[in-house]
């Protein structure tokens, strides 16, 4: 699926005719500023069942509504993730954390002979712990994130995989008796400072919810937080994973270390994506 932070400048939508031709529907959404709007068009019309639906889904396109939205899902690391309205969209350059939390979680699975405890906080629409769950095949999987409509979403994707989803903010949210037992905890932070947020494409800062991409004044807020809470919740050698900025990792490592974790941070120039792992020490012998 084409990426869902292309340009729009959400103009007044024209009336839309039934049923609409391929060309036209590419024609309309390359008017609106849409820059993969071939690959649009053919997303859009594979998945509208009747017309009147398609130029609906058109309509709300050209208004600006991310694609995934209007459509339903979002491609994310293989998997077809259901992604309502109001709901942050899953970024493909968080596949990359996702992919260091599979071999995390598989080599926890080796050390301790069961299947490894994993939470995704701030889960948004709950993808990243939907493909872990598939990844890791074996799983003991917890999710939370402090929006409503986040968390209903959520549900729809991580129930089937066996996972439970919690609403309410970061660690409180979470059952106690994960306490000290985290294997995996995947963090998707907000991490866009806060004077940044106007320069977002429209449609995440028109479409998202503002507490999925506000992440304070230097954009590090609530990762300072999942930081110092974290080494309560982790199992002995258990990992902290959290996605930031380049510029951010210097300031992110940092607090890391103050709370304890052993920071190393990973990073993927293909997929633009700078990921900062944590890991409890463990106990002494």
């Amino acid at each position: 699926m084409p990426s869902h932070s292309s340009p729009l400048p959400a103009p007044a939508a024209a009336p839309l005719t039934a049923p609409l031709s391929h060309s036209t529907v590419v024609t309309t959404l390359r008017t609106a500023g849409c820059v993969f709007a071939e690959d649009e068009a053919e997303l859009l019309l594979a998945t509208a069942r009747t017309a009147d639906e398609l130029a609906a889904m058109v309509e709300r396109r050209v208004l600006g509504l991310p694609l995934e939205q209007v459509v339903g899902w979002a491609e994310f690391r293989g998997r077809r993730v259901t992604v309502d309205p109001g709901v942050f969209v899953p970024r493909r350059r968080t596949e990359f954390l996702v992919g260091r939390a599979v071999g995390l979680g598989r080599r926890a699975a080796g050390r301790t002979g069961r299947p490894p405890v994993v939470v995704d906080l701030c889960c948004g629409s709950g993808a990243v712990g939907a493909v872990l769950a598939d990844a890791l095949e074996r799983v003991e999987l917890y999710a939370a994130d402090i929006e409503p409509a986040a968390v209903r979403c959520a549900r729809r994707n991580i129930a089937p995989v066996g996972g439970e989803v919690f609403e309410g903010d970061l660690f409180d949210a979470l059952p106690m008796g994960l306490r000290g037992r985290i294997d995996v905890l995947v963090a998707n932070v907000p991490y866009v400072p806060s004077e940044e947020v106007g320069l977002l494409p429209p449609e995440a800062r028109e479409y998202e919810p503002l507490v999925a991409l506000d992440g304070g004044a230097d954009g590090l807020d609530v990762l300072r937080r999942v930081t110092a809470a974290a080494p309560q919740w982790l199992a002995p050698g258990g990992h902290l994973l959290v996605e930031t900025s380049e510029r951010q990792a210097p300031q992110a490592v940092e607090a890391f270390t103050r709370n304890g974790l052993l920071p190393r941070v990973a990073e993927s120039e293909e997929l633009y994506a700078t990921v900062i792992i944590g890991t409890r020490p463990p106990k002494e012998r």
